[in-house]
């Protein structure tokens, strides 16, 4: 049984620097954010400011910036972890696009079990609930019978080489790297048609490292758009079609009663 979504054209990969013609599956317009230090004298610390981008089926665009420009802000505004504070963040989800800036929590869940995936950095452990059953989760919710989605489930831990003996147990005892396959395990299991992935290489060794580059060329060639943050640049090289970059906003200042 196939897991990928239907409807979202197979691309080919775009010249070196270019983005994907067609429409957007994810698309941002004058895009800002910023954080008040209320303990601080009230400063504001602006952190994006006019962000506009655009991400095609099958197009993998790397963020890219120094430090503190604002990558994983942008992240957690794309995923609705972070409020936006001006501009529009446009989905397409259900075959129309919707602003997630403005959706409320009810819509935001339901983009996140249908339409929008999310790998971060590190696995939020959930108490006494198996491996298997993290990464079997989203499938389930998604209307997958439970014996398939734990078939599924297994066969993505497998290819991330963590030993079967593991599948039944909570990662919360787990070694970093492998909580981080648990993790990628099930952002990658419901074929996403947008993924959002924060360092998805950060843990992993070598061999690791080649199965997540395959599992992002799948997904790719399968029509989803993926925004990513990938500190390794040899990683990056092999998965990015394009970078965008990430420029850091101004310099904080008070506000003024």
């Amino acid at each position: 049984m196939s897991l990928l979504h239907e409807g979202w054209p197979v691309r080919a990969a775009p010249p070196e620097g270019a983005p994907v013609a067609g429409p957007s599956a994810l698309r941002t317009e004058g895009l800002g954010k910023a954080f008040t230090l209320h303990l601080q004298g009230g400063t504001r610390i602006p952190v994006l400011e006019g962000i506009d981008l655009a991400v095609a089926p099958g197009e993998c665009v790397a963020l890219a910036g120094p430090s503190g420009a604002g990558k994983s802000t942008l992240m957690r505004c794309l995923y609705g972890n972070y409020g936006a504070d001006a501009g529009r963040i446009w989905l397409r989800h259900r075959g129309a696009e919707l602003d997630l800036a403005q959706a409320d929590p009810r819509l935001v869940r339901e983009v996140r079990r249908e339409t929008l995936g999310h790998v971060s950095q590190f696995l939020r452990v959930i108490p006494r609930v198996s491996s298997l059953d993290i990464v079997a989760e989203p499938l389930v919710a998604r209307g997958l019978a439970r014996d398939l989605a734990q078939t599924r489930a297994a066969a993505l831990l497998a290819r991330l080489n963590l030993p079967a003996a593991l599948h039944p147990l909570p990662p919360a005892t787990f070694s970093g790297g492998e909580q981080q396959r648990v993790n990628l395990a099930r952002g990658f299991a419901p074929g996403y048609p947008v993924l959002l992935l924060d360092e998805p290489t950060a843990s992993l060794d070598a061999a690791n490292r080649e199965v997540v580059i395959g599992l992002i060329a799948e997904a790719k060639a399968a029509g989803t758009a993926i925004v990513g943050i990938f500190h390794d640049p040899l990683v990056r090289d092999r998965v990015a079609d394009r970078l965008f970059e990430v420029a850091p906003a101004l310099q904080p200042r008070p506000i003024l009663a």
